[in-house]
């Protein structure tokens, strides 16, 4: 392994002392801090791109440390950087700081202080960890060839916001204090998952997660009474109709080796139960894991819906909007993810993936810009799975059996 690799920096504080050991304990020692923002994040969650507060606690718990800072302005995102003791590449790690629009009814002491707004998928975790990964590779710095970019991003829940990071020019920062070059060679990102047991690590080469975009159909009739539906031109059983259509563009027109979801989440129609309503409203989710496959079912969906609502007399508005891009892991940043989480936790609790994950992930954007890798990390306690005999449907794999 050679001091520019993307792994180089762990690695050599692994190599350094013969053995995982010495950072187990350098962990275990940042432990209760960790802990302690976790809980402090959680108790204040924030939506979208602008947290000021999460931003607050974030610099507070990095003011002691040896970083160069960069405070975004189009978001509340920062960009901390430490350059090691000697000359080499960049590696970026990521933690995302946004939470979710839900009630916590936890009962918690650490429960959420700001009604109807959430951490309920862990991002107040990642950012935690990435405070403590900072802390301890500070200690480490004399034996970091290059530098360490630690990415704190707002607005991944649906806010775009590691574009606008990279928008701003985040990835153009490629240069040490002495003006030296360390171009940014790798990105990583652990991502907390409830679908494994408490410290279980996963991941796969090629497509992990999916992209994710929307559509909204209008189909467009003409009202009237319920008693005399000849009379009108009913917009329901016409979007009933594409609904089901789509069920059959999916299997049907769409290669089973290389798939999409199409979810129609929300039906909105009418307004009394004797009274025509004039349209009908569909909206819901598309999912794919190759560019391949989305855009083909981006143009299915529109002329299915066209065909449909034209087959009836009815007029239809179909939209479709691009959300995040499939996220696409390195082959070797993936492995050397897997060889590392092998290392310090045990190949029992290690596997790959051997199905991507149908949900989405904004990181997508930084790994369409720079070779890299993401990783699950469970967070169910075991004997909660065991309890309920789950079977993780991402996975494959049950508690008693890894694949």
């Amino acid at each position: 392994m050679t001091t520019t690799d993307p792994g180089a920096l762990t690695a050599q504080a692994i190599d350094k002392h013969g053995s995982p050991a010495s950072v187990i304990d350098q962990a275990k020692g940042v432990f209760d801090d960790t802990v302690a923002l976790r809980r402090k994040l959680h108790r204040n969650p924030e939506l979208g791109n602008e947290l000021p507060i999460t931003r607050e606690i974030l610099l507070e718990a990095l003011a002691d440390l040896p970083l160069q800072l960069n405070l975004h302005k189009t978001t509340s995102g920062v960009v901390a950087v430490l350059e090691g003791d000697k000359p080499g590449d960049t590696v970026l790690l990521r933690g995302d700081m946004d939470a979710l629009p839900m009630h916590e009814d936890t009962g918690l002491d650490f429960e959420s202080s700001n009604k109807g707004t959430m951490h309920a998928c862990g991002h107040d975790t990642h950012v935690s960890m990435l405070v403590g990964a900072a802390r301890m590779l500070c200690e480490r710095k004399s034996d970091i060839n290059g530098r360490v970019m630690f990415m704190f991003q707002p607005g991944e829940e649906g806010f775009g916001g590691a574009q606008l990071m990279i928008d701003e020019g985040m990835l153009g920062d490629t240069t040490r204090k002495d003006g030296s070059t360390s171009p940014i060679t790798g990105a990583y990102a652990l991502h907390i998952t409830s679908s494994m047991p408490t410290g279980w690590f996963a991941t796969k080469a090629g497509p992990v997660m999916a992209s994710s975009d929307d559509m909204h159909i209008k189909v467009i009739g003409r009202g009237g009474h319920g008693s005399e539906p000849f009379r009108a031109l009913d917009p329901i059983p016409i979007a009933c109709e594409i609904v089901q259509a789509f069920q059959t563009m999916v299997t049907r027109q769409i290669n089973p080796f290389d798939p999409t979801v199409v979810s129609v989440c929300a039906i909105k129609a009418g307004t009394a139960s004797n009274v025509i309503p004039e349209y009908a409203e569909i909206d819901g989710t598309i999912r794919a894991i190759s560019e391949a496959t989305r855009v083909k079912v981006h143009d299915l969906i529109k002329q299915v819906a066209e065909g449909v609502a034209a087959a009836h007399g009815a007029d239809v508005e179909v939209t479709v909007r691009r959300d995040y891009p499939v996220t696409v892991n390195d082959a070797d940043k993936s492995d050397f993810m897997i060889e590392l989480a092998t290392t310090i936790t045990g190949a029992d609790n290690v596997f790959r993936l051997p199905n991507p994950v149908m949900g989405a992930e904004d990181f997508s954007f930084v790994l369409n810009k720079l070779p890299g890798a993401m990783m699950f990390l469970g967070a169910t306690p075991r004997d909660v799975i065991s309890q309920r005999q789950h079977q993780t449907t991402q996975t494959g794999c049950s508690l008693k059996k890894r694949p």
